[in-house]
């Protein structure tokens, strides 16, 4: 199993590191938990023989951006950047069109794409995305979705595989995405390698995500979120805040799921998550209080939304 890094200036150094490590670590291991497991062999891509990444390390390549064909695996390291204007800055720089101009030439019928945090959006310029579905870092999916409309974001698993590509979350999502490729050449070797670096599962970014960094200026949903915040210790009914707001509840359901790609009760659960998250670091109010600030009856409600954000698969909390 051959795996190629891509790497350039400016790419996240915690990124490849855990990349290098990871692969490192399951080769290592191989032999000890099957030897009929292929070999896994780990090459770094860049357009020069030395790459600085944006902690100062430096990253020694041993091929270039043109020698990717015989490849199983191309991973992309992620851009390093952290506000939308910077990523897309970088994105025009002359290190990342090479690197859209390689992947370019990787043939996704035999060769698996992978990616995570911002390396997404560089698989994304290709257009190799359009038509998937992917995840990403979570406060920059905005941006992502309004420059790759093509493309569907999940953001409620950590990990997402779509055919030859494989994606995930923020910055240090790229161990689960690691974690990933190499279960995909043994789910047992990946689960050797979880346990002995002390990897716990992390099934979903939505628990981190915080709603104010999902900027966006429609006004109705504006107003929809300002009427939420000052009645978040009330019962929710979408019907009520669209007449509370002037709107009508399909129109309502309609534009958030436009805008931001929730439903109205998806938002509100997101400001209860952030409100309560606030109230448990900056309080000593015991989880019942909380609860009550925030629109439930009792804890174990709230609970169940936090279960909920944390594990996608478990019942909603309304």
């Amino acid at each position: 199993m051959r795996i190629g890094l891509l790497v350039l200036d400016g790419c996240l150094g915690s990124a490849v590191a855990s990349i290098i490590d990871i692969v490192t670590a399951a080769e290592a291991l191989r032999p000890a938990v099957d030897p009929s497991i292929p070999g896994i062999e780990l090459s770094v891509a860049g357009p020069r023989k030395r790459v600085t990444a944006s902690n100062g390390m430096t990253i020694t390549t041993d091929r270039t951006l043109r020698e990717l064909a015989d490849l199983d695996v191309v991973v992309v390291g992620a851009l390093g950047t952290i506000t939308g204007p910077d990523t897309e800055a970088a994105l025009a720089g002359r290190a990342a069109r090479s690197t859209v101009a390689a992947l370019s030439t990787v043939d996704p019928g035999r060769a698996r794409i992978a990616a995570a945090c911002t390396g997404v959006f560089t698989v994304a310029e290709t257009g190799l995305l359009d038509g998937r579905q992917v995840t990403t870092t979570w406060f920059l999916t905005p941006v992502f979705k309004a420059r790759y409309p093509a493309v569907s974001v999940d953001l409620d698993r950590m990990v997402v595989a779509d055919g030859p590509v494989l994606t995930a979350g923020a910055a240090f999502a790229h161990i689960d995405l690691a974690l990933a490729i190499v279960g995909g050449i043994s789910l047992e070797l990946a689960q050797q390698v979880a346990r002995l670096l002390l990897v716990d599962e992390r099934p979903s970014q939505a628990a981190f995500v915080s709603y104010d960094h999902l900027h966006h200026d429609d006004p109705l949903v504006r107003a929809f979120e300002r009427h939420v915040r000052r009645h978040l210790d009330e019962p929710f009914d979408t019907s009520s805040v669209a007449r509370a707001i002037g709107a009508g509840r399909r129109t309502l359901e309609r534009r958030t799921r436009q805008v931001l790609d929730l439903t109205p009760l998806e938002i509100v659960q997101r400001l209860r998550l952030e409100r309560a998250g606030h109230l448990r670091r900056t309080t000593d109010l015991a989880t019942d209080a909380i609860a009550r600030q925030v629109g439930y009856a009792n804890a174990d409600t709230l609970r169940a939304l936090e279960r909920r954000a944390a594990n996608p698969t478990s019942r909603v909390a309304r």
